[in-house]
């Protein structure tokens, strides 16, 4: 089974929202198929097969955020500090075309998400940055073709 690498604040996310789906979603669900029984005939029942649409949703989406958090690597990022870009770093770059500066955390699949700044460690942009340090220059290939970066900061967080 293939570990999968996150940080602590990702880990805590998951936990939070599988307990979410146990105790809130999942009774609600729970109560609102019992209540669309109520109602008669379940064939021709739209909140009936609603209900029940959204209780495998929640089943499914509970049994795969279990299945991540067993194969949770969880990586704190200040014990792996350095000077060196590595999973868990929070990277300010600046691109060398628009000059446009942009701040990224490098992080796990599961947690990444571009517009809040969390770089998929998987991500071209990622793997490039990765053991680079203060004032190098990283070379991309992106679908918008190539883009030239300079790292200005890396911390710790």
């Amino acid at each position: 089974m293939e570990k999968v690498p996150m940080t602590a604040g990702g880990y805590a996310a998951l936990d939070a929202e599988l307990r979410k789906l146990k105790t809130t979603d999942r009774p609600a669900v729970i109560q609102a198929i019992a209540e669309a029984r109520e109602h008669g005939d379940l064939s021709e029942n739209a909140e009936y097969h609603a209900a029940r649409e959204r209780q495998s949703f929640i089943e499914g989406r509970i049994k795969e955020i279990e299945g991540l958090i067993a194969r949770a690597d969880v990586i704190d990022p200040l014990k792996v500090a350095g000077d060196t870009i590595k999973f868990g770093a929070t990277v300010r770059l600046v691109d060398e075309d628009t000059e446009e500066e942009k701040t990224f955390q490098i992080v796990g699949e599961v947690e990444a998400d571009v517009e809040h700044g969390k770089l998929n460690i998987r991500s071209p942009l990622a793997r490039a940055l990765i053991g680079k340090t203060e004032g190098d220059v990283v070379e991309v290939m992106t679908p918008g073709g190539g883009r030239s970066y300079e790292v200005l900061k890396v911390d710790y967080v």
